[in-house]
């Protein structure tokens, strides 16, 4: 992002919290070239940062400091002290300057005024002046009389002489670059992202229409693509990259080459295999028209992604969009049968043009065939199909490109007004306790020392257990990311992993806690001087990682009372549960959010927590490590990997791992009071520069221990390591035992399935939105269906349970909840009767009842074959290839091209719920004799199709529990 904004010719730049997820030392360097490079070209520059370490606060000209909405200091960095101590306040001496501003200036709208007037109180200077709390508006007033705050209104007040300007400072083009060269780039980056009767006739009309209806299925694959491009382009448009139309051009231009290959296949595979006209012109009239088909489904689809901006929206209203097409388009319901009321909708199809020209190019001089299905019989009819077909690629894409323009991005809920509305939650993850509290704050020293030999007891005991690692090894192919890692993690010490990007922290506690998914892993890893075993380490181990992967429909108190459910032994009854709940929130300070959505609990003694002050100022990173403090002094082995700490934050920690790029230690041990023992020992080895006095420990470590250092003193800090006396493997706590289960799981089966069954209540009638979408859909495909012939009633059928069957596959591939089968039920009951009465069947027990089995169980295996879909493929692109497959396929073995596979179930029981005779072909024949002779479909074989029906349920859900078991496609 940041070289992104540099190639312009952009003179000034916003950049916000750029340093998030960077060790100090990488930070200090970024913000050093940022400030040669703005000195060297006269540009200007405004950063916000997180936590700055103090080396790198001092490379800035300028301080804004915010606070409350409120300007309470702005002018040179070298007078912001003398600003605070003319109020009365003073930085001690081992104080971070970014630190001290933002703790005695801190923001009333998101912490308690008990907690900040103790804040402020810490570094009252004037002995003789009794302290009173100074709010921020009294910052702000003392700034505007302070020398600094006169000087700065005094230049606002003087208007800008314009005539002092150089014609050529502001640039006169709303673009960098011409259009045809906006439109160049756009296209580069696309790319690089990157026969005999009628009867028979009939059978062909069905592979055309399927036909048509595949390569238009094929543009839904448009809808992931799109909305997963739409974030990066809102970024770089209202940048003023390039406008609205040149990104829509682009993609619409790049796809035509795709279109001409995806028809190209189908059109030439299938053609003659199928038996159509071997006139090689109708040949390559279908390859034109089935191109202008792909073209307007692309089209129509990423508008449809446009304009819903979300994947659940889009894909519900995409799946409508295909039905009423469908449904409209001349084949499942022909001209004469479309009321007068819809007709509009039949005129407006781009089906309805398709699929009249491409079987007039196939049956032109066969008009039997036409008129059998109500198809128009003129031959100018293909091109009017193909004109208008042409018209809807325009329309589609030109409505595309308006969304593109005028569309805002959807909200994003930042950390800071989510901490607001929260009463303080900060970041949003429970895992790592990112949350403020308004009683009793402290800072993570005075915790350090004043807790360090307390414990804390617990309602259910646990035992500590150490973890001791020997020669660690990791590798990925050739790479080697760990080289003979060894060290120990003792219970009730608080362990911090550092090291520079890239020296393997992440990786090497990803291989302790048995999370690594590939590659070689060698060494040796004990749990207590007993070799560990993955299947009883994760019982009594926990990882914290930096992201939330909680539902977001269930609260904080219940996302515990889950986990507790589950993780806690048997014989653990109901009140001891809660209480430990109780106890684990008032422990990590929870308790003020226990109703608030959330986003673990567990009897875990060995905790490992993945960068927890990631993404936090200072203030909010030294209550996380308040609530780790007292998650160590219950006995528990807890290990952090942590980016920029502070000086308070980092001398909380007791002991140190310390790597560097590369998979190496190079100091393993206790880091002493003020960082002594780690300073005497860099300062014991030669060459190296002595640390500056209020300098952070953290920063100076990591600089004095670079590579480019190693090479310029000419050791290797790893041998150093191993050769001095902290190199040494920590010896098994006596009276300890190797720990064993005997269950794989701490609960049994059916309480699993009662606790699973109670959190996805919560998950679906707490997402009022994609429930009501289904059911307001529902009711909405049902009331379009009337009373009307056989053929069209069976259309509207295969329409609709096609339909209702691909919203909850698609329902499944986005959505993060598994699945309620009360939501099927439902379904089934709203759309069956409605359509039960207004189609006319008899209205009998039994037949009503086959007609909501075969309505529910086919909703299920659409279900649940999507859920199979995405347990069993690595990601939702591929999911939803998948799932067009299952579609494709089940539409190719339909009998007489009219009912879908998945409908043989209706058509089997049609002969028994219509009531009456129809005339068909100048045959009188029963309903039942129909269904025999037209589509094969025999009453006797109902039973057969039921036990089918359920059988493909049971297999799609055995192969998704079978595959959330067995695969796991996350690549760590």
């Amino acid at each position: 992002m940041i070289g992104e904004m540099l190639v312009g010719p952009s003179k000034a730049l916003f950049m916000d919290e750029i340093s998030t997820g960077l060790d100090s030392s990488t930070t200090y360097h970024i913000i050093n070239s940022l400030k040669q490079t703005i000195h060297i070209l006269n540009g200007t520059a405004v950063i916000s940062l997180l936590q700055p370490a103090p080396e790198t606060y001092n490379l800035f000209d300028d301080i804004i400091l915010l606070s409350d909405s409120q300007i309470v200091y702005q002018g040179p960095r070298e007078d912001v002290l003398e600003f605070f101590e003319s109020i009365g306040f003073k930085c001690p001496a081992r104080k971070g300057v970014a630190d001290f501003l933002q703790e005695v200036s801190a923001n009333l709208a998101l912490l308690s005024s008990v907690t900040s007037r103790k804040d402020q109180a810490e570094y009252w200077a004037r002995k003789d002046v009794p302290y009173s709390f100074v709010t921020v508006k009294e910052f702000a007033e003392a700034f505007q009389s302070f020398h600094i705050g006169r000087k700065v209104a005094d230049e606002l007040a003087s208007p800008f002489d314009r005539a002092k300007s150089h014609p050529a400072a502001l640039t006169t083009k709303k673009y960098g670059i011409r259009k045809k060269e906006l439109l160049d780039a756009n296209m580069s980056r696309e790319t690089e992202m990157h026969k005999n009767s009628t009867e028979d006739g009939s059978i062909y009309t069905g592979a055309l229409f399927f036909t048509v209806v595949m390569i238009m299925f094929n543009g839904m694959a448009e809808l992931a693509m799109a909305i997963a491009n739409l974030p990066d382009f809102y970024k770089q448009r209202d940048f003023l990259f390039y406008p609205a139309w040149a990104y829509a051009l682009s993609t619409w231009v790049l796809k035509i080459p795709i279109t001409f290959v995806e028809v190209g296949v189908w059109v030439f595979i299938t053609y003659y295999v199928i038996g159509f006209d071997p006139n090689v012109e109708r040949l390559f009239r279908q390859y034109l028209l089935l191109l202008l088909v792909n073209q307007m489904a692309s089209g129509l689809f990423r508008f449809i992604a446009a304009a819903g901006r979300n994947m659940i929206v889009a894909s519900t209203f995409g799946a409508l969009a295909v039905l009423m097409l469908m449904a409209l388009g001349g084949f499942i319901l022909s001209h004469d049968n479309v009321k007068k009321w819809w007709i509009w909708g039949y005129w407006s199809s781009p089906l309805m043009y398709a699929q009249n020209a491409i079987v007039v190019n196939e049956f032109l001089g066969k008009i039997t065939v036409l008129k059998s299905r109500g198809f128009f019989t003129d031959a100018h009819w293909y091109w009017i199909g193909a004109g208008a077909l042409l018209g809807f690629i325009f329309v589609f894409n030109f409505f595309y490109t308006l969304c593109l323009t005028f569309e805002k991005p959807q909200a994003v809920i930042t950390e800071e007004s989510d901490n607001a509305k929260t009463g303080g939650k900060i970041n949003g993850s429970v895992d790592n306790a990112k949350t403020a509290t308004t009683e009793g704050e402290q800072m993570v020293e005075a915790i350090a020392e004043a807790n360090h030999n307390k414990k804390k007891g617990m309602v259910l005991p646990f035992q500590p257990h150490s973890i001791t690692f020997d020669d660690i090894r990791y590798s990925v192919d050739m790479p080697e990311l760990l080289k003979g890692v060894s060290g120990a993690f003792r219970p009730g010490v608080l362990t911090a992993l550092i090291g520079v990007s890239g020296a393997g922290k992440t990786t090497l506690m990803d291989v302790l806690a048995g999370r690594k998914t590939g590659g070689y892993i060698e060494g040796n890893i004990t749990i207590s001087g007993y070799p560990k075993k993955q299947e009883t380490f994760a019982r009594i181990s926990g990882y914290c990682e930096q992201n939330d992967i909680h539902s977001p429909q269930v609260t904080v108190h219940e996302s515990l009372l889950y986990s507790a459910w589950l993780r806690l032994p048997s014989d653990v009854n109901s009140e001891t549960r809660k209480m430990f709940i109780e106890e684990v929130m008032e422990l990590v300070e929870l308790t003020p959010l226990r109703m608030q959505w959330l986003g673990s609990c567990g009897k875990s003694s060995i905790i490992f927590m993945d960068e927890p002050t990631s993404g936090l100022d200072a203030r909010a990173a030294a209550i996380v490590m308040r609530t780790v403090r007292n998650t160590v002094d219950t006995g528990r082995t807890v290990v952090c990997t942590i980016h920029q700490p502070s000086i308070d934050i980092f001398e909380a920690f007791d002991e140190l791992l310390l790597m560097k790029r590369g998979g190496q230690e190079i100091y393993v041990g206790p880091l002493g009071r003020h960082s002594s023992h780690l300073i005497n020992y860099f300062e014991g080895i030669k060459g190296v520069s002595k640390i500056k006095d209020g300098y952070n420990p953290a920063t100076w470590m990591l600089e004095v221990t670079t590579g480019a250092q190693e090479g310029t003193l000419g050791v290797d800090f790893n041998e150093i390591y191993k050769n001095s006396d902290l190199y040494r493997t920590e010896p098994t706590s006596p009276g300890t035992k190797d720990f064993y289960f005997a269950t794989q799981y701490s609960q049994p089966f059916f309480t699993q399935f009662l606790a699973c069954l109670w959190k996805q209540r919560w998950s679906y009638w707490r997402n009022p939105p994609h429930t009501a979408v289904i059911f307001l859909v529902t009711t909405f495909i049902a009331l379009m269906t009337r009373q009307q012939d056989l053929l069209n009633a069976m259309g509207s059928m295969y329409a609709a349970v096609l339909f209702l069957g691909v919203q909850n596959l698609l329902q499944r591939k986005s959505s993060r909840n598994v699945f309620s089968p009360a939501i099927c039920l439902w379904t089934a009951v709203v759309y069956g009767v409605i359509v039960y009465a207004m189609i006319g069947f008899e209205w009998t027990a039994a037949k009503f009842f086959w007609y909501l089995f075969f309505m529910f169980f086919t909703l299920l295996y659409f279900t649940f074959y999507g859920m199979m879909a995405v347990a069993a493929t690595p990601n939702q692109n591929i999911a939803s290839i998948v799932a067009q497959h299952f579609i494709h396929y089940g539409t190719s073995f339909q009998n007489s091209g009219v009912v879908e596979m998945v409908l043989l179930d209706m058509s089997s029981c049609m002969d028994f719920v219509w009531i009456g005779y129809i005339t068909l072909l100048d045959k009188n024949q029963t309903v039942k004799q129909f269904l025999d002779d037209y589509f094969g479909f025999k009453h006797d074989f109902l039973g057969v199709v039921a036990a089918v029906v359920v059988g493909f349920v049971v297999l799609f859900l055995f192969i998704f529990a079978y595959a959330i078991k067995a695969f796991n496609f996350q690549r760590r």
